[in-house]
């Protein structure tokens, strides 16, 4: 157990200690782009849609999300009616109203790093103790590495924001965006 918190914590101060290089890596010109892209999508995350979906899931977990672990999400196929709720309730919906060519996927998560909504089945169930949830949650913007993402098999860039409710921090928003568009 402790040489798995060990190694927890240390991957957590590379992967923070990573994020600086990934900004340098980008071409100034590209990191541009990114920058008015985030600046959008922190827009997004302002939609009352939005911002009440997290509220309200922080206020109370619903009964049927209690119980779900990674392994339960990982087998899960993309239709299943549990995982389609996700794309149907308003956030969802008002993440699909606000896609656009260069993103390839959104997910907005509550403060544990919980799922609320998202344009389709992310990787993970939970993003909690990553830094593209815990930046959001501490109100600072999160910019990943370009990579191929696993959920979607697109080359990209993931950043997220703080979904803000009174100016706190109550929830995080990632979105991808492909690096063919920007």
């Amino acid at each position: 157990m402790k040489s798995s918190l060990f190694l927890r914590g240390f991957l957590l101060a590379f992967a923070a200690a990573a994020f600086s290089a990934h900004a340098a890596d980008l071409d100034p010109a590209v990191q541009a782009k990114v920058n008015a892209k985030i600046a959008e999508i922190k827009t997004w995350a302002a939609d009352p849609a939005i911002v009440a979906a997290v509220a309200a899931h922080n206020a109370q977990l619903p009964t049927d999300q209690a119980d779900m672990t990674q392994e339960k999400w990982k087998a899960l196929s993309l239709l299943d009616p549990f995982v389609r709720s996700f794309t149907k309730n308003e956030a969802g919906v008002a993440l699909k109203a606000k896609k656009a060519d260069w993103s390839t996927e959104a997910f907005v998560s509550d403060a544990k790093g919980l799922k609320v909504a998202f344009l389709a089945k992310p990787s993970n169930w939970s993003h909690a103790g990553m830094p593209k949830h815990e930046d959001p949650m501490l109100g600072k913007p999160w910019q990943g590495a370009v990579a191929i993402d696993e959920s979607t098999g697109l080359q990209q860039l993931q950043v997220s924001v703080p979904v803000l409710k009174d100016g706190k921090p109550i929830g995080s928003l990632v979105v991808g965006l492909s690096m063919g568009k920007i």
